[in-house]
């Protein structure tokens, strides 16, 4: 174990944000009204009485902002995660399907499923983790059968006072920045360089929202509203909702 130098540290995370913030806003650019008007449902915005294209456009944009972020950022503190793992204890990007960091400690080999919080899926995935988890094992055993491995859900943030799942460990927030460091401080560290130079970066995400606000409404005004203002919703939900003009033709045929 070779503890992590803090100028490797800092040095990694200023190098490494600007993929995430110019994945920010290249998220924004490639954005369509038409893609993110038909995720939404339009029902939801009549029974809140939105009476403003504005109104519609932000809610949708923002929607999508938030989801995009946190798989953005997710990605960004997998790669963080990693790194620093390796640099303590040597470890590396697995190439097993379900695993995304194997690391040899104490006579044990780690392999982590590493996600962005402890709230991240449904049974039906936490299931598909655990067979990943299996299936890894029986992997690695078929090289060597006498090694000792230990599954582990790693989540960047949160709480789990129950790390101990029977199959798999889950550690959370700091002790998962300790389990891959040895650090139990790394977890407040890591704040300091990532807010270096976010202003300036925030700026020109904030530039590109409000451009692609802007337009959206814009756009929406010309296809979803009538002379007056008015919303029409007759269209709006055609938009979204209507059978595909090739499904009625091969229901005709």
């Amino acid at each position: 174990m070779k503890p992590i130098d803090s100028n490797d540290l800092i040095n990694y995370v200023e190098d490494n944000i600007e993929t995430f913030h110019a994945k920010r806003i290249s998220s924004l650019d490639t954005l369509r009204l038409s893609k993110v008007l038909k995720r939404k449902n339009p029902y939801l915005f009549k029974a809140k009485h939105v009476l403003t294209a504005g109104e519609i456009v932000k809610g949708l944009v923002d929607a999508h902002i938030s989801s995009n972020e946190e798989t953005l950022f997710g990605d960004w503190l997998e790669g963080l995660a990693i790194f620093i793992n390796n640099q303590v204890y040597g470890g590396w990007k697995s190439g097993i399907p379900g695993i995304d960091l194997e690391f040899d400690h104490a006579s044990n080999r780690y392999i982590v499923n590493i996600k962005s919080g402890p709230n991240w899926g449904n049974s039906s995935q936490i299931a598909k983790m655990k067979s990943d988890f299996k299936t890894a094992q029986r992997t690695l055993r078929t090289s060597n059968s006498k090694i000792n491995i230990i599954c582990v859900n790693g989540c960047c943030y949160g709480r789990d006072n129950n790390p101990d799942k029977g199959d798999y460990f889950k550690y959370c927030g700091q002790k998962f920045w300790e389990f891959i460091s040895g650090n139990n401080s790394l977890y407040t560290d890591i704040i300091k360089p990532l807010g270096n130079k976010a202003k300036a970066r925030n700026d020109d995400f904030i530039e590109a929202y409000s451009k692609r606000i802007n337009m959206f409404t814009l756009e929406f005004g010309d296809l979803f509203c009538d002379s007056n203002g008015t919303i029409n919703w007759k269209k709006l939900v055609e938009f979204n909702s209507s059978i595909a003009t090739s499904a009625k033709t091969q229901q005709k045929t």
